[in-house]
């Protein structure tokens, strides 16, 4: 087929969908992967018996549409209060990608926060709303003044508040949220995806503030290949949102698995702790080290600014250790020569201490 042909084939592409860059992952063969913000750690209790889990796993059938008995334990497990109804996506992203297309139309807008989740612009415009960005202040906190400006000018149909934020890692302040949540047109989303690690969370308050939804994931609990994630709030809404779920997206061997393992969230949860348990230390690590800006992480990552060096070349050498962490890649603004590194094992931890003070020390 010729080139011409394809050129006219393309035309058909919405224009912003070809001016977009896909998401990036960048290949971890061969390192230590710390650049995700995946648990490292496996679920022993499982381990070996995943053959006797899934047995019952009809492959041949389609699977529960509703995943009742899935929804029913995340319920349990991520304590929904009564009241509250649920809807399963695959994954945060897809509960996104719903939500931005129930409220989709001439003239609407999605607020959220910069530096943030890249999926929130990313998704409105795979749908044709606009992305709003209200930057966070020089400590990364919200820009009050500003929010309200941007929310009186721009009415968003949805706000969406990582809780905590990523990539910066940090909670944003109750109050502030809660004068959001009163001041909002339309939706309000808490995405809740480093629960685990933060220990705070808006998913008591759903019956206090109708407009309020509350999204869970079980990636960071160590269950990221299942790709599962939760929403939450009153059920009139979470209706709505359920009409454009495509059916059966949760698939048989994810609703098998996953409840399976919420089973033993006692294991999980101790996993967190372990974590978090490991990021201060990693903080104190990264406190003493003249020439970096650690900031204050409430997640199982932690966001750090290069005072001295180039990013670009402190991430190389990194990476020749056979590390891998993430490159926030920005020249400029609020995380111009930043790097993220997500909390591993103790020893991981250790390596990439020892490869961060190697690449400093370079000239």
């Amino acid at each position: 087929m010729s080139l011409a042909v394809i050129e006219k084939l393309l035309n058909w592409i919405r224009p912003e969908i070809r001016a977009l860059n896909a998401y990036h992952v960048a290949n971890a063969g061969g390192l230590t992967k710390l650049d995700a913000m995946e648990n490292p750690y496996t679920l022993e209790a499982l381990t070996g018996h995943w053959p006797e889990v899934l047995a019952g796993a009809e492959i041949n059938r389609y699977p529960d549409p509703t995943a009742a008995q899935l929804r029913s334990k995340l319920s349990q497990v991520m304590e929904v209060p009564e009241g509250a109804e649920t809807v399963l996506g695959n994954g945060s992203d897809e509960l996104i990608q719903m939500l931005a297309m129930v409220v989709s139309g001439k003239g609407r807008c999605i607020l959220s926060f910069d530096p943030g989740f890249v999926m929130y612009r990313m998704i409105a415009e795979f749908v044709g709303l606009q992305y709003v960005g209200v930057p966070l202040d020089a400590d990364f906190n919200l820009d009050m003044a500003a929010t309200r400006a941007a929310i009186e000018k721009h009415q968003p149909a949805i706000i969406f508040i990582a809780y905590p934020n990523n990539p910066t890692a940090n909670l944003f302040a109750d109050a502030d949220i809660e004068e959001i949540l009163n001041i909002a047109p339309g939706l309000v989303v808490v995405d809740e995806a480093y629960h685990p690690f933060a220990q705070s969370s808006f998913m008591s308050r759903l019956a206090r503030y109708p407009q309020l939804l509350v999204m869970r994931t079980v990636s960071k609990m160590g269950l990221a290949g299942l790709r599962l994630g939760m929403l939450a709030g009153h059920p009139a809404l979470i209706q709505e949102v359920d009409k454009v779920r495509l059916p059966y997206n949760i698939n048989v061997l994810t609703q098998h698995a996953a409840v399976a393992a919420l089973k033993h969230v006692e294991a999980l949860d101790e996993q967190a702790a372990v974590i978090r348990v490991e990021r201060e230390a990693m903080m104190q690590a990264l406190a003493l080290m003249e020439g970096v800006e650690a900031f204050p992480s409430r997640a199982n990552f932690i966001l750090f600014r290069l005072l001295q060096h180039s990013a670009a070349e402190v991430f190389a050498s990194i990476r020749e250790a056979g590390i891998l962490i993430k490159n926030m890649n920005a020249q400029t603004g609020a995380l111009s020569n930043c790097l993220r590194v997500t909390i591993g094992m103790p020893d991981e931890n250790a390596a990439f201490l020892v490869a961060l003070k190697k690449a400093l020390k370079s000239d």
